[in-house]
């Protein structure tokens, strides 16, 4: 049962609860739970304990257990029911310790039954060394209190890397679904680690340190291990309290450890804290003393909780699958991440223009107001590069068809669009609408003859209900599906020659509870462990647990849905464009960053939600999914000036810029507002689209080399504990550290600026700072965003779309060190095309800054930089006013320098495709 959630119970019930009385110590958020925890406190349930039977340290009436196994500090208690509540008798039968901490002050989710470290589980009956690490057979002697216990698991451990370790645990005798994910072999053990490992035989245990320290990593000796049929249980103590990741969920970078419980079951449903949301990355970043970190990644798909603790300790438990793990040894954070990124996939490769801004409304009703909001952007002078439309365009909301009222002139609009520059995408749901005649609706009238379908009990496609009316649900795990989908996506475009997809709505959602029949009564809708998702049942707001589709039952493959989906729409965008695919989706799993980007869904337009938006970026960027973005502005609710001239600031700085708002709300386009905030609003999109060169070669490096775009500051500045849970703030690659407002009325905001030199990259001021926090002048037309000392960004003169963005000028800005050096680069190829870089069709130029000079170097060269011309070279922290400048030898006669900011300003105009020498002294 969830125990985040039981916050929002505790205060319903904590007035009722009197210093003699025990209190419901697991509560549930819904109106029978509600009843049924009152009642228990009332003294009709069975779980109230009177005071003097129960000893602080664990009361032991009935069992064999000795006081002294009992003694176990509280926030190191590991629960021993956690599918139920139970009574004191029940507790102490299944051989557990029983013992309330208080009932003053009760903490919720620390565990009232709990494990003595006597407890029985399993032990290791072999070990042996294999090539590529170790290999054991592990046993039970008794059955465990749950339903269909596997007596004996195989023990694999592969030393796969020098920063890499793979363990799994599941039933060598029997085959258990295990996710469909391909991920890297190991074929031999790594010749060096950063790692040992240790075993604990009775009972077993596997302990992981690392060399350089000995500190522990991994450590499952700390409770008992479980592997039954629908659960799977295995808990480790952590070395830290800061832990990041474990999305989708509205959180904090850095997760709260106090008896905190995360849920991971893809769900609909507009971001509230303690909810499980739209995707599941079941991998967790601990950041360590000294600088160090390390990552774990449980690769099951299956829903789960994962229960934080103050000890600190973590208990992952899974409802299906196997247990199939990979630990990072890092050692530093950002490599962390890339060895994660090693398993799970390197970013797919955005196209230019989607790094560009997009605008969208659910309640744009034709294509005459489509046109015109794209006509006001361009008088009131903001770039535009991607215009969407939302459900409002099909024909009773069915995809793949365009209503004849409104959007008649549909193609003709979209052909007008690129004409000017810009791209074209609409929403696509996967729901597929079932209830038209025979022979109206191809999709669904092709899918059926080609059974792509996800199935009931009976064998019949499913049946749910979502915009379109009763709808059937595509089996995207089935390679059948993927070439319908395909065939879809080609006749549709063929009509509409769109650019992208919006696939919303896929966790999957469903508007009934499993299907319109209803749902078996089964083990897999009722499993004997259920998860603290919303609602209670795992068919909430989604299909039939039980339901099948084409590798296994939607009770293992749920999680997997959008990342399916995500796959099909890319590799049919890829086929039916020829050209680099842009996919937004909503639900996500591990491995997505590969295919496709991520919106966080419907956010509210509300301060709170402004500021958690941060986070979410930062988080998916660790998750492998840089390409991500919030809606600007927010999608629930009414915003108001001053938060959406906030929120398209921090907007600006999302890896993935779109404004979306619903029908119901004000519109909250940028020209809509007073011409102050549009004045704001209008710098924050020059300023992004000046930084279009820089951001694209963060996503070269990301698609690359692993690594992130948008950042938190313990990536590059791991060694400063001052910097771990910093969240208000985020940094583009290592250059560019980002400060937004983040509350009404503000004009001031405080950030944190890590040891050395930051340039503003708009006012001309100097930072040096020892690492402290710095008060900032924010007035309503500005955002702070300061540049790292020593590094060196490309910029283009901004326009109103990318299309004449990218022939524009160039200018380098070279923010020095104390020492006068500084080091920047510049991906640049067609923007567009297939495997540019895998095909070596790009050029890559290295700028290099030191001793008064400013050098470039080409590494690869191709014609698309033909024409480009660097035009200015800013160079930020020289200590005097130069002589002489110079640029290939020939002097520079009309620089200018200032002495208040230290800005050397030298006007150029040099080919990008020409290496040069620019000198001052």
């Amino acid at each position: 049962m969830s125990r985040g959630l039981c916050v929002i119970l505790w205060a319903l019930v904590l007035p009722a609860l009197v210093p003699e009385l025990g209190v419901c110590g697991i509560c549930e958020v819904t109106a029978e739970a509600v009843k049924t925890c009152r009642d228990k406190i009332k003294g009709r349930g069975r779980v109230i304990v009177k005071q003097k039977h129960v000893k602080q340290t664990g009361s032991f009436e009935g069992s064999n257990l000795e006081p002294t196994q009992c003694d176990i500090p509280p926030d190191s208690r590991f629960d021993c029911a956690p599918e139920k509540l139970l009574s004191q008798r029940e507790c102490q039968a299944r051989g557990c310790c029983y013992g309330p901490v208080s009932s003053r002050a009760p903490t919720i989710g620390q565990p009232w039954c709990f494990f003595p470290p006597s407890y029985p589980s399993y032990k290791i009956v072999n070990l042996t060394v294999t090539e590529n690490g170790y290999t054991a057979r592990l046993a039970r002697s008794v059955p465990s209190f749950l339903p269909d216990d596997i007596m004996n698991l195989q023990l694999d451990v592969m030393l796969e890397t020098e920063g890499r370790l793979h363990f799994t645990l599941k039933d060598p005798f029997k085959k258990r679904y295990e996710v469909p994910l391909e991920t890297p072999k190991a074929n031999n053990r790594a010749s060096s680690t950063l790692y040992s490992v240790k075993f604990s035989t009775d009972p077993f245990g596997l302990i992981i340190l690392r060399k350089s320290d000995g500190r522990v990593l991994l450590n499952t000796t700390v409770a008992p291990l479980f592997f039954a049929d629908q659960f799977l249980q295995i808990s480790t103590s952590l070395p830290s309290h800061y832990i990041s990741g474990l999305g989708e969920h509205l959180t904090s970078l850095i997760l709260d450890v106090n008896w905190t419980t995360v849920t991971l079951w893809n769900r609909d449903i507009s971001p509230a804290p303690f909810a499980n949301l739209y995707g599941s990355h079941p991998f967790y970043l601990a950041l360590e003393d000294g600088g160090l970190a390390h990552g774990v990644f449980l690769l099951n798909s299956n829903a789960m909780d994962v229960i934080l603790q103050p000890s600190p300790a973590l208990t992952w438990r899974a409802t299906g699958g196997i247990l199939d793990f990979y630990v990072f040894l890092g050692p530093d954070p950002k490599s962390v991440v890339r060895q994660y990124m090693d398993v799970i996939g390197y970013p797919f490769m955005p196209p230019y223009w989607g790094l560009g801004f997009h605008l969208c409304r659910w309640g744009y009703p034709s294509t005459a107001v489509t046109r015109e909001v794209v006509k006001n952007m361009t008088a009131a002078q903001f770039p535009l590069d991607v215009q969407w439309n939302d459900l409002d365009y099909s024909d009773a909301k069915r995809d793949f068809t365009f209503n004849k009222d409104g959007f008649w002139d549909m193609p003709n609009m979209v052909d007008e669009f690129h004409r000017d520059g810009r791209r074209y995408i609409m929403i696509v749901d996967p729901g597929i609408s079932s209830s038209g005649p025979p022979g109206t609706y191809k999709p669904y009238d092709e899918g059926l003859k080609r059974g792509v379908f996800i199935l009931n009990a009976t064998g019949q496609p499913l049946i749910g209900q979502v915009w379109p009316g009763p709808t059937a649900f595509p089996d995207f795990t089935n390679p059948e599906t993927q070439q319908w989908w395909y065939d879809m996506v080609k006749d549709f475009h063929a009509q509409v020659p769109f650019d992208g997809m919006w696939i919303d709505m896929n966790e999957p959602s469903n508007f009934v509870e499993g299907s319109l029949e209803g749902c078996p009564n089964n083990k897999l809708e009722n499993p004997p462990y259920m998860p603290g998702v919303l609602g209670r049942s795992l068919k909430t707001h989604t299909l039939c647990a039980s339901s099948r589709q084409y590798l296994s039952s939607h009770y293992n493959l749920h999680n997997l849905y959008g990342l399916t989906e995500a796959i099909a729409s890319h590799d049919a965008l890829v086929k039916v464009r020829g050209k680099r695919p842009f996919v937004i989706s909503r639900s996500t799993f591990a491995g997505h960053g590969q295919y496709a980007g991520h919106w966080t869904g419907d956010v509210n337009s509300s301060w709170p939600h402004l500021y958690y938006t941060i986070p979410a970026v930062l988080l998916f960027n660790l998750y492998g999914v840089p390409l991500v973005g919030a809606d600007i502005c927010g999608f629930v609710g009414d915003t108001s000036e001053e938060l959406c001239v906030r929120w398209t600031q921090l907007g600006a700085f999302y890896p993935f810029m779109r404004n979306h708002n619903d029908r119901k709300n004000k519109p909250q386009e940028p020209y809509v507002f007073s011409q102050e905030a549009q004045q704001a609003m209008r710098k924050a999109f020059l300023l992004r689209y000046s930084l279009l060169p820089y951001l694209y070669t963060l996503f070269h490096k990301a698609h690359s080399a692993g690594e992130t775009v948008a950042r938190p500051l313990y990536l590059e500045f791991p060694e400063d504990p001052n910097t771990w849970d910093v969240d208000q703030q985020l940094m583009w690659g290592a250059a560019l550290l980002i400060t937004p407002v983040l509350e009404a009325g503000k004009t001031t905001v405080s950030g944190y600026f890590p040891l050395g030199t930051w340039y503003s990259l708009t006012a001309g001021s100097v930072i040096n700072s020892r690492g402290q926090w710095v008060l900032l002048q924010a007035p309503l037309d500005t955002i702070n965003v300061h540049v790292r000392a020593g590094h060196i960004l490309p910029l283009q003169e901004p326009a109103f779309t990318t299309t004449e963005s990218r022939k524009k000028g160039m200018t380098l800005v070279v923010a020095l060190t104390l020492s006068g050096v500084a080091r920047g680069d510049l991906f640049w190829d067609d923007g567009e095309g297939l495997m540019t870089f895998e095909k070596g069709d790009y050029t890559e130029i290295i700028f290099l800054a030191r001793a008064g000079t400013l050098i470039s170097e080409i590494v690869r060269l191709n014609s698309q930089v033909d024409g480009l011309l660097l035009k200015e070279a800013l160079v930020l922290g020289v200590p005097s006013p130069p002589y002489t400048v110079l640029a290939n030898g020939v002097p520079v006669s009309d620089f200018s320098y200032r002495t208040d900011t230290k800005i050397l300003d030298i006007p150029l105009s040099l080919l990008m495709g020409e290496p040069f020498i620019i000198t001052w002294s």
